[in-house]
């Protein structure tokens, strides 16, 4: 692949890039006996967790016209190594694109423009990682050191009767562009089947996950890039 200079950082996946990696403070939280238990089961889950896959709908909400002005669907993989955490995304409508996640960097691969942007993220991999797997195998507790955490009961998704949980953003710098995140965990799995993320500006993101599976073999090809001769990178 060739490389190519920088070009600046949109401003949407600016605003992504300061919610994953602002460092986020650790604090002690107090848990209803209803939240304990879904932070158990969250923990358990986190400490045999190796692999999952899902489909996915990502769906934008913009506050502006109060409608929903992007839908994108695919299917996403997460694995634990010795080294960290990767992720791989499969956009499949309604542009095909690939994101991944691995050894502290980010790379979104559009085959339509036949280029990669590539950004380092090794400075702050930790708190980028706890950001990626939130209800995706990370732990219950860990999460209550970035935020403040409720219990809202119980409420049907997709025909799993999932937990609800609120959270809150302890840091200042996240909650310029997140006023909170919502969770719905499947009791049964310990993982989130639905998030919606609420943004400062009144829009909102919906992400639903169908078809989960965990600790499957995955492939290595899955978390690398299927570029041709002709891709450009770009470093950012």
């Amino acid at each position: 692949m060739k490389t190519i200079g920088a070009r600046p950082v949109s401003g949407a996946l600016m605003k992504i890039a300061v919610a994953v990696l602002m460092a986020l403070p650790a604090a002690s939280a107090q848990s209803t006996p209803d939240l304990e238990s879904v932070l158990k089961q969250m923990d358990a889950t986190s400490a045999n967790f190796r692999t999952a896959d899902a489909n996915f709908t990502w769906m934008q909400y913009n506050a502006l016209v109060n409608d929903v002005d992007l839908t994108q669907k695919g299917k996403i993989f997460f694995r634990r190594t010795g080294k960290g955490i990767q992720m791989s995304a499969n956009f499949t409508e309604p542009d095909v694109r690939q994101v991944i996640f691995a050894d502290g960097k980010v790379q979104v691969y559009q085959p339509k423009t036949e280029i990669v942007d590539v950004y380092d993220a090794t400075a702050h991999r930790d708190e980028f990682e706890s950001f990626l797997v939130l209800g995706f195998g990370g732990g219950g507790h860990d999460m209550q050191k970035s935020f403040e955490v409720k219990y809202l009961g119980e409420e049907k998704v997709d025909g799993v009767t999932a937990a609800k949980l609120d959270l809150i953003p302890k840091s200042a710098g996240i909650k310029n562009h997140f006023e909170h995140i919502l969770l719905w965990i499947d009791p049964k799995l310990g993982l989130s089947v639905q998030q919606k993320l609420f943004e400062t500006s009144g829009d909102y993101r919906l992400a639903k996950y169908s078809e989960i599976r965990t600790n499957q073999k995955l492939n290595d090809v899955v978390f690398k890039l299927k570029t041709s001769g002709r891709t450009k990178t770009v470093n950012h």
